[in-house]
């Protein structure tokens, strides 16, 4: 797979923006870290409600990716919204998360940074109070 097909100069315009949500959402479907990890520079910043200090290079995100995706291998995440910045984009989305209780459909936003092609900074903002409650009851259940 081929994530960098193109060199984007900062700001992204908004097709360049939407193309690669259209490549990097699809890769955190189907158990696959290293396809995922292909999106991110070897230094790049991540964070998100559960590792919200972040993780800094690939090594540490590969492990907590393995993990999370491992978990999750049949969510499923669409771009809802794409709004350039000048460093990357601010993506508004929408995944659908199978749980032991049914799908749990869950919006959120993530804040990314791109430098030559590849994700530097992605910041990712959701309520997980209704993930939790939804893995709870199917350990309960």
């Amino acid at each position: 797979m081929s994530v960098n097909t193109t060199h984007f100069t900062s700001p992204l315009t908004q097709y360049e923006a939407e193309a690669f949500c259209a490549r990097w959402l699809p890769a955190w479907t189907g158990n696959r870290p290293e396809a995922l990890l292909e999106f991110y520079a070897r230094d790049a910043y991540y964070a998100d409600p559960a590792v919200p200090d972040g993780l800094r290079g690939r090594e540490a995100m590969a492990a907590y990716f393995a993990k999370l995706l491992a978990a999750n291998p049949r969510w499923i995440w669409e771009t809802q919204e794409v709004h350039c910045t000048p460093r990357g984009f601010t993506l508004k989305w929408h995944a659908r998360i199978p749980t032991p209780g049914g799908v749990l459909e869950q919006d959120g936003l993530d804040i990314v940074e791109i430098a030559d092609g590849v994700i530097t900074r992605n910041e990712v903002y959701f309520d997980r109070t209704p993930l939790l409650a939804a893995l709870r009851a199917g350990k309960e259940g």
